[in-house]
Order: structure tokens, then C-alpha cells, then sequence
């Protein structure tokens, strides 16, 4: 399995994983893919986009944006792990996220949040083997497929 910057070939591949999990899953709160458009953006910009590409084929992506807008948390970045089904468990997530992690460390990040959607199990793990806590759960912040859903936030500081 390789670990790489993401391309511009690699998108429609992100975007299915991502599409999927919109239509059919709890991980995001949107309830429909988002537009090629949004991904090429996410490509240009200037936080760090990764995918986990197998014997050719992207099974997952990892990608860190901004916190939040405001000056204060500069040295902050959320992050945002995909795996595509048939690949989860095995390995995928965590070679994205120390490969992530490492970047980040390398920019001067300070800290890195994300949010869960629950119930998560394999993510909450996932992020707790990475070095995060959880350190706050919001209840039913979400609603999708007629029932509300709560967010666990997890958080590490890299330095």
C-alpha cells in the first residue's frame, strides 16, 4: 500500500468513497456527494491531501483544513479520514494518518481535532491508535436518515 499526495486522476475515486458514504453513511452529515469542483478546491488548496492507494486502485484519503477561521487557531487543523469498504481494518486509515500526522508536525501544527459521528466504532479506535482523546461528545448535532445523531470530538497536540 502506498501513501501519496493526492492527484488530480486520484478524484474521482475520493469522490466515490466520499459519494458512498454521504448517500448510505452516518460518517458525514451531508446527505449527497459533493461536486467534482469541491475536490479539485480541496487539491488546490494548501492544506495536505493524501490517499491510500492499493494495486492501483485509491481505497481511502485523509485531508487537514482549517480549524477554524479566526487568527487564534492558526496552529490548529481538523482532520477528515476516509477508507472505502472492503478496505477498512486493514491498516489503511493509520498508514494515511501517521503519514498526515507527520506533515502537520513538519508545518508546526500544534494541535489537530476531528469529529466522529456515532456510533463509529472503527474510527473511534482509529483515532485513539493514533494518539487522539476524546474530549467531548455533542449530542444529536446531526440528523440523517430519520434519526439524530450525536459527534464525539477527539483532539491531540502533536508537539
Amino acid at each position: 500500500m502506498d501513501i501519496r499526495r493526492a492527484l488530480p486522476a486520484d478524484l474521482p475515486a475520493v469522490a466515490e468513497i466520499y459519494g458512498r458514504e454521504a448517500r448510505e453513511g452516518h460518517a458525514t452529515f451531508d446527505h449527497e456527494p459533493r461536486p467534482m469542483e469541491f475536490w479539485e478546491d480541496k487539491l488546490a488548496g494548501d492544506d495536505h491531501f493524501l490517499v491510500a492507494e492499493d494495486e492501483g486502485i485509491v481505497v481511502g484519503w485523509v485531508s487537514s483544513a482549517p480549524y477554524r477561521p479566526k487568527p487564534a487557531y492558526r496552529h490548529t487543523r481538523e482532520t477528515t479520514v476516509y477508507v472505502a469498504p472492503g478496505h477498512q481494518g486493514l491498516g489503511a486509515g493509520r498508514r494515511m494518518y501517521d503519514a498526515l500526522l507527520a506533515l502537520l508536525r513538519s508545518d508546526g501544527v500544534h494541535a489537530v481535532v476531528a469529529g466522529v459521528a456515532l456510533p463509529n466504532p472503527a474510527s473511534q479506535r482509529l483515532h485513539e491508535a493514533c494518539g487522539f482523546e476524546q474530549v467531548g461528545v455533542m449530542r444529536q448535532v446531526g440528523r440523517k436518515f430519520d434519526r439524530w445523531i450525536d459527534l464525539a470530538w477527539y483532539s491531540r497536540v502533536l508537539d
